[in-house]
């Protein structure tokens, strides 16, 4: 029987939301981050997933060899890539309704299991750049985001149709006697655009609240 840490079955409350809006308490986590601009079709774009998931594959994998474990370390499955996205104060400014994919801004990230401090980060940072040369590991960030109250919902379906979730999580907040922040959103990717279908996505989506 493993034990595994699984955030699927332990933390559903916060990635397996249900096709309905809820809101929600989202405590301080951990994340690896790197931040960029532009369409998500950019080849550039990958590079950055890839970068991030070496890195959290070898935080994952390196301390099962190492002789003396990491203060609190537990084995688990790697979290799944968020991003939140907003779009740069050109396109703000001049704004009509539409969003042009290459005006967007992202941060992409994956979350870190509490036992990763700054001090493991910084060793399987080093480990990492060891093994490949690759500029985009000097962009990489480790920080900590608190997200706080948050309305939430599971989308199902391609990304260009998420305006309509967005509708229906705006309504219920407006429901709650809430306001959306801002419209800059968080998005958690529960498939692999690569391997299911458009109609068949599972993304979290959520905004900040007051």
């Amino acid at each position: 029987m493993s034990d595994k840490y699984e955030w699927r079955k332990k933390e559903k409350s916060l990635y397996i939301p249900k096709n309905k809006p809820e809101l929600l308490e989202v405590p301080p986590s951990n994340f690896i981050t790197l931040s960029g601009e532009g369409s998500p079709e950019d080849a550039v774009f990958t590079e950055y997933i890839g970068t991030l998931y070496s890195l959290a594959y070898t935080i994952k994998m390196h301390p099962k060899t190492m002789t003396t474990k990491p203060s609190g370390y537990f084995d688990f499955t790697v979290y799944p890539l968020e991003g939140i996205w907003d779009i740069n104060d050109r396109a703000k400014a001049d704004f009509l309704g539409t969003i042009d994919k290459k005006d967007l801004v992202y941060q992409l990230m994956i979350r870190q299991p509490k036992f990763v401090d700054t001090a493991l980060y910084e060793e399987m940072l080093h480990l990492v750049k060891s093994k490949r040369d690759n500029p985009l590991l000097e962009q990489v960030k480790f920080t900590t985001i608190a997200e706080g109250r948050c309305i939430q919902m599971l989308h199902l379906g391609p990304f260009e149709n998420e305006s309509h979730t967005f509708e229906e999580m705006e309504s219920f907040a407006q429901a709650q006697g809430l306001t959306r922040r801002s419209k800059v959103h968080r998005e958690i990717y529960l498939s692999d655009p690569r391997k299911v279908a458009p109609e068949k996505l599972k993304t979290v989506l959520r905004f900040q609240v007051i």
